[in-house]
């Protein structure tokens, strides 16, 4: 399984490390505890959900 993330002006959506996410809920919500936050994305998005987190959306992929 792969993070994907796709910013809401964006039409692609591109291959996301977790390093590279936690960097994103940073910037999107720096008041947040990013890694609390990517742990709840990661538990959602595993259910088949899309996360919209900011102007940031995610998803998984089994690519």
């Amino acid at each position: 399984m792969q993070i994907y993330t796709q910013f809401i002006y964006e039409k692609t959506w591109s291959k996301t490390t977790k390093e590279q996410a936690v960097k994103i809920i940073k910037e999107e919500m720096p008041q947040t505890d990013p890694e609390a936050t990517l742990s709840y994305i990661l538990q959602e998005i595993q259910k088949g959900k899309i996360i919209t987190f900011g102007e940031c959306r995610f998803k998984l992929m089994d690519h």
